[in-house]
């Protein structure tokens, strides 16, 4: 089993949100890493997890070429962010309480596992629970201010970089504008939420 999580993208952090734990303390995990990966692939695969991001704190240079860092990289802090596109909306799970970032993802793991047993009782019917961990996408949107599905088109041509602009689909073209604005990623917020309006623009009037 790979040492990291399969079928997700492995970055660099941009920029953490908030202020990193000060004082972080040894877990009390047993589990090994192969473990928190099986509980990680399950719960994603419970909220329909889709371009599953995971950040840690390791510079771009010390990355192989297949997208994983090389054995001997060394994080400059152990926080990580796990991003996600679910059945409830977007999602956001910095975790850095641990001093190790297997035991933060561990941590992560388990939060959406306890999560999702919420539901268990009745006590939410619509994932109320994941409201506090809606990433930016998820914020309450204003006004398009689009007026025809080449204007939201264009918009979202000129939010990515020249060489992603023949992608055959709006959808990807979508998620390629996504990709190149987002502030976890070092792009600008404003522009972020302008691309989720021109999303929310096509997918309301039949363009995607």
């Amino acid at each position: 089993m790979n040492y990291w999580p399969d079928g997700m993208k492995v970055q660099p952090i941009v920029e953490w949100p908030g202020v990193l734990t000060r004082d972080r303390v040894r877990s009390n995990f047993s589990s090994t890493q192969s473990a928190t990966l099986q509980v990680l692939r399950r719960e994603l695969a419970q909220l329909g997890g889709k371009d599953v991001l995971l950040q840690i704190a390791i510079p771009r240079e010390a990355f192989r070429l297949d997208g994983f860092p090389r054995s001997t990289a060394k994080p400059s802090h152990p926080g990580l962010i796990l991003t996600l596109d679910s059945k409830f909306g977007p999602l956001s799970y910095p975790c850095d309480t641990f001093t190790r970032w297997e035991d933060n993802l561990r941590a992560i793991a388990l939060a959406l596992e306890a999560l999702r047993k919420v539901d268990r009782y009745g006590v939410t019917k619509r994932g109320e629970q994941y409201r506090g961990f809606l990433a930016i996408e998820g914020a309450t949107p204003l006004p398009s201010g689009f007026t025809s599905d080449k204007d939201a088109r264009d918009f979202l041509l000129n939010a990515v970089p020249e060489g992603f602009r023949n992608v055959p689909t709006t959808r990807e073209l979508v998620r390629a504008a996504k990709r190149a604005t987002h502030p976890d990623l070092g792009g600008d917020g404003e522009v972020f939420q302008r691309v989720v309006l021109a999303e929310k623009f096509l997918q309301e009037n039949g363009g995607l």
